[in-house]
C-alpha cells in the first residue's frame, strides 16, 4: 500500500459511500475526491514527495506523520494522539512537535497522551499530569515542573526536593561494591 493509499483510508471515514464501495471503485468521482484530499493532507504534513512510495518503507518518524495525515483526512475537530513520540529519535521528535504546533496554529485542537516529558513540555500550553489514573497536577509546563507531587512521582524527590540515595534500595552486597 502506498503512502497516498494509506492516507486515503482516513478520507474514506468521512465518505458517504464508505470504504467498501470505494475499494470496489463504484463511485469514481468520489474516489478521485478522496484521493485528492489525501494528497492535500500529505502535502500539509510534508509527505507529498513520498506519496507514491510504499508506506512500510518510510522511517518510523515519517510513519507517525503519515498516521497524522490519515487522521487529518477524516477532518477531525480534535486530534487525539497516544504516545506519538514513542520510539522516535530526537530529530524525529522535534519534527513531530513542529508539525503539531503548526496544526494548533491552524486552529486544530490536539490532545496528547505521552510519557516523554521533554516532548510534552516543548509542545503544550497546559497539561494534566496523572499518576496511577489519578490527576496530581494541572497547569502550565512551568507550574507542573515545579509541582511537588509531580517531582515526587517522576523524579523520586522528597518534600525538600532531595532525591533519595539510590544505593539505599540495593541489596547490601551490591551496595558494598559501589561504595
Amino acid at each position: 500500500m502506498s503512502v497516498l493509499e494509506n492516507a486515503a483510508l482516513g478520507a474514506h471515514l468521512r465518505s458517504r459511500a464508505g470504504m467498501l464501495r470505494s475499494l470496489l471503485r463504484l463511485n469514481r468521482r468520489e474516489e478521485a475526491a478522496l484521493r485528492a484530499e489525501a494528497w492535500r493532507q500529505l502535502e500539509r504534513v510534508g509527505l507529498g514527495a513520498v506519496a507514491l512510495r510504499p508506506a512500510g518503507s518510510l522511517p518510523l518518524g515519517q510513519q507517525r506523520v503519515l498516521e497524522i495525515a490519515r487522521a487529518l483526512c477524516a477532518d477531525p475537530a480534535l486530534l487525539l494522539l497516544d504516545e506519538p513520540a514513542a520510539g522516535l529519535r530526537h530529530l524525529e521528535k522535534q519534527a513531530l512537535a513542529e508539525l503539531l504546533r503548526q496544526l494548533r496554529a491552524e486552529g486544530m485542537g490536539v490532545l496528547v497522551v505521552e510519557h516523554d516529558m521533554d516532548f510534552v513540555m516543548q509542545l503544550t500550553d497546559r497539561l494534566i499530569v496523572m499518576e496511577f489514573g489519578r490527576k496530581i497536577a494541572e497547569g502550565t509546563p512551568a507550574q507542573v515542573q515545579n509541582d511537588p507531587a509531580v517531582r515526587r512521582a517522576y523524579l523520586g524527590e522528597d518534600e525538600e526536593g532531595d532525591r533519595p540515595d539510590a544505593t539505599a534500595v540495593l541489596p547490601a552486597v551490591l551496595r558494598e561494591r559501589l561504595v
